[in-house]
């Protein structure tokens, strides 16, 4: 199978401070990829480098039909402006020349109604703001998407809700997903590969293998409890 993502010898530096370096790792088609790590470790950093937004040093190399989506962990726009749901995604429709049938079906699909459409992002609760930026990521038909912490600001059930939605998403479009998540236990059942970062050296490989208590313990240098729980399969 061709690698839909390689990275060779990536390092990310910041003036003399280097956030991740030689770092090496390839996802697979289909791949569910969670991304772990201390507050520091260079998450975020690696997901804008992916996207081609830090410059780096290294190999970042997506197959030639690679289409890419970001769901950010939090946008600029400031939630008291009139904005609109729907005024996020009509822009990037009319950027991508998507007829307005495209915004309709991505808002059903995430479970945005025509009136939370029209609410101001201001007025959103957590959860349908994070709805309405995974439905601006889903335009254009990608089939990779790169989350940052998707649920880092919810409560356990919405945050319960996004990741069956991101799961039912997947199967049903046949993503590639990375994610950022500080929620181990739900890494252990989301996701078929895990990429640990920190201060040592990185490791990437199956949930079972990284997920340990030793690993856990090296990367977040202290003892790291979570548990197995699931939120419907």
């Amino acid at each position: 199978m061709t690698p839909i993502l390689s990275v060779k010898d990536l390092t990310i530096q910041f003036g003399s401070r280097a956030v991740i370096q030689r770092l090496n790792f390839t996802v697979d088609p289909g791949d569910n990829v969670a991304i772990i790590g201390p507050n520091g470790s260079g998450k975020t950093v690696l997901l804008r480098a992916l996207l081609n937004l830090l410059p780096h040093e290294g190999v970042i190399q997506w197959s030639p039909n690679a289409k890419l989506g970001y769901v950010p962990q939090k946008i600029a726009a400031d939630r008291h402006l009139p904005l609109h749901a729907n005024d996020l995604l009509a822009a990037k429709a009319r950027l991508l020349k998507l007829p307005a049938r495209a915004v309709r079906a991505v808002a059903d699909r995430v479970g945005l109604s025509p009136e939370l459409l029209e609410t101001s992002i201001g007025i959103l609760s957590g959860g349908e703001f994070q709805k309405a930026l995974i439905a601006f990521a889903l335009l254009g038909d990608p089939n990779v998407l790169l989350f940052d912490e998707p649920t880092a600001s919810l409560d356990e059930l919405a945050e319960g809700h996004i990741y069956e939605l991101l799961r039912d998403l997947q199967r049903e479009r046949h993503l590639t997903v990375l994610l950022v998540s500080h929620d181990l236990s739900v890494v252990y059942q989301f996701a078929n590969k895990v990429l640990c970062l920190s201060k040592g050296k990185p490791c990437f490989g199956p949930p079972t293998e990284i997920l340990t208590p030793e690993t856990l313990e090296a990367v977040y240098s202290g003892p790291v409890k979570f548990y197995e729980h699931h939120h419907g399969q």
